[in-house]
């Protein structure tokens, strides 16, 4: 399928709600057609039928970032659809239990919950990204974006005059994590033309963070949405904010 002939194509994982929808929603406003990755049907579909009525060209994908046939089956779909990707969003992403405070404590903490943050936030986001590079391959100006957070830094996190929030044992080493990979996906990659990096949203208020956040989603959409459409002499392996690099 030429991509002289077709709108470029995007998949947001986890886009049904929050800074997943919008970030649909924005790429969909500049041309994109946008595959809404969801493992909700209803909500799925719901995403899917609001971002039409707001012009966008959207389609659901059902999508279950843990799960390998899931994955499979959504690049089938995708090239199916469309024959390619140009854009990756891989957004879905969870806190895991939380203690009083909204604390992980390190000293108390279940392996399990470990085991279960990092098979989403890392070992998914590897997954979806293999899955679907044969497809980004095909395109002019692939990109992905990793979405990260602030509370990945290690040098924010081992910086007493900062304050970072309350200490999360299993989400921040998760995300640490993720932007380790990132790297190392950078540097394999960096004789091809896809970029990949890693976006940080910031404290957004969404079902997330409880609604507890200075943002709202559609500002913290907007770094991954920049890293999306960057142009072709854009950077590759960095972490951003809004206001510029976040220190590994």
């Amino acid at each position: 399928m030429s991509e002289t002939k077709t709108a470029k194509t995007a998949l947001v994982t986890g886009a049904n709600k929050g800074i997943g929808y919008e970030i649909a929603a924005g790429l969909g406003a500049l041309g994109y057609r946008v595959g809404v990755g969801a493992r909700d049907e209803a909500r799925r579909e719901s995403a899917v039928e609001k971002l039409r009525a707001g012009g966008a060209d959207a389609f659901g994908v059902p999508l279950d970032v843990t799960g390998d046939r899931s994955v499979t089956a959504a690049a089938e779909l995708i090239e199916r659809q469309a024959g390619r990707l140009d854009v990756l969003v891989n957004n879905a992403g969870i806190s895991g239990d939380m203690g009083p405070g909204w604390i992980q404590d390190p000293t108390t903490l279940d392996l399990d919950l470990v085991r279960t943050v990092l098979e989403t936030n890392v070992i998914g986001v590897i997954r979806v990204t293999n899955a679907m590079l044969p497809l980004l391959r095909r395109s002019h100006s692939p990109r992905i974006v990793n979405i990260s957070s602030a509370v990945a830094s290690l040098t924010r996190q081992a910086d007493p005059d900062i304050d970072i929030g309350p200490v999360m044992a299993a989400y921040s080493p998760s995300k640490t994590f993720l932007n380790a990979v990132t790297v190392q996906y950078a540097r394999q990659l960096a004789d091809t033309n896809i970029l990949i990096n890693a976006a940080c949203p910031g404290l957004v208020a969404t079902d997330f963070t409880g609604f507890h956040g200075p943002r709202t989603p559609e500002q913290g959409a907007a770094t991954a949405i920049r890293l999306a459409t960057l142009p072709d002499d854009g950077p590759i392996g960095s972490f951003f904010e809004d206001d510029g690099v976040v220190p590994w």
